[in-house]
């Protein structure tokens, strides 16, 4: 046993070093007391969860929390806490997907509050950039989204636009999601498209009309935060997206 201690050391070393050379981090394999703690005080969706469920979401967030790089814009650094916070989002959406951690996506960028984006020369509250393979965040937008339960949450609707070109990605993430599912959610977001541009549907922002992306990233918003009316209102556009993310969020905002 010390033999192989000995010489796994040197492997050990040379990763880490290759690790800092490419921007990687070193894994992280679970959260400390603190975190856990914070958590329990910050985070609504891991205050319903079971005992049980708690441990694997910890995990889940650790775990996505060292596969990323958090790169700070406009401020001076990214703070455990915003760290934790950013994690368990994309966690919350995950966590019907046990290994899942939006690979594709490395870099998780934080502003402190809107950027502005030379690309359509506007001021964004966040987006999801395959190009720079990164999830922007404006800081105050992200917590603004988890202070009110009203179906705006940045984190929970970037995440969800990065779920979807994740699923379409090629890569060891590739195609998760179900494909029967998919044309049945698709059938779904375009009725109800046509009710937002008419005005005829009052519980998702006039924002989900824009294109199925986005109606797909306004929809996981109400999931999460307004599942009993989501159900109540369009229960099977609900049906649909608890098949697809493989949680039922009407049953824990019940428990």
């Amino acid at each position: 046993m010390k033999l192989f201690l000995v010489l796994l050391i040197p492997f050990v070393i040379r990763w880490a070093v290759r690790s800092y050379q490419t921007g990687r981090v070193m894994p992280v394999l679970y959260l400390s007391k603190k975190h856990q703690d914070f958590l329990a005080r910050n985070f609504t969706y891991y205050q319903k969860l079971s005992p049980e469920s708690r441990k694997r979401f910890e995990q889940r967030v650790a775990s996505f929390m060292g596969s990323k790089k958090f790169i700070p814009r406009q401020m001076n650094h990214v703070t455990w806490e915003m760290k934790v916070l950013i994690s368990a989002s994309a966690i919350q959406l995950t966590f019907g997907f046990p290994k899942l951690e939006l690979s594709y996506f490395r870099n998780i960028l934080v502003f402190p509050q809107s950027f502005f984006s030379r690309a359509n020369q506007q001021y964004h509250k966040g987006e999801v950039n395959p190009r720079m393979k990164a999830i922007v965040l404006s800081w105050k937008d992200f917590v603004d989204g988890y202070l009110k339960t009203d179906g705006r949450n940045l984190g929970l609707h970037e995440m969800a636009h990065a779920l979807r070109l994740e699923n379409k990605i090629k890569n060891r993430e590739y195609n998760f999601l179900n494909g029967r599912l998919l044309q049945e959610w698709e059938e779904h977001a375009r009725r109800t498209m046509e009710e937002i541009n008419a005005g005829t549907e009052v519980f998702f922002r006039s924002y989900g009309g824009v294109n199925n992306e986005e109606f797909f990233a306004v929809a996981v918003e109400n999931f999460f935060e307004r599942p009993l009316e989501f159900l109540e209102r369009h229960p099977l556009t609900y049906q649909t997206l608890c098949k697809l993310l493989n949680q039922n969020t009407a049953l824990i905002e019940k428990a």
